[in-house]
């Protein structure tokens, strides 16, 4: 865990810098079937920004800088397209009153997303 934690917190900072709206991610994981199991969630600000992130391409630049801090520290995703999603702190005020914990309780879709 303190591995993804490390490698998770570069590619946070790097990704701060990097896209317009980015805040903040995390992840959740069953180590029982990790790593196919590892779901990394990308939250952005505001849906349009999140939008934004997907017109122009950044989505991609997004799965490499994801997959390339994981690949650093040793640990192999097979199936990234399948566990890296996109969401928002409007989205989840709306529909979730700004509960977190209770949003990421909800089972990720099996593809790329916007959660909203």
């Amino acid at each position: 865990d303190n591995s993804i934690r490390q490698a998770l917190t570069e590619a946070c900072d790097t990704a701060l810098h990097q896209f317009a709206g980015f805040v903040w991610l995390t992840h959740v994981v069953d180590y029982d079937r990790f790593p196919d199991s590892l779901k990394v969630i990308c939250i952005f600000e505001t849906n349009q920004q999140l939008s934004d992130l997907y017109e122009c391409g950044g989505h991609s630049a997004f799965f490499r800088l994801i997959h390339e801090q994981l690949k650093a520290f040793c640990i192999p995703l097979k199936h990234l397209s399948k566990q890296l999603f996109f969401d928002s702190e409007q989205a989840c005020e709306a529909e979730h009153g700004g509960n977190w914990k209770r949003r990421l309780e909800q089972p990720l879709r099996g593809k790329p997303t916007v959660l909203h």
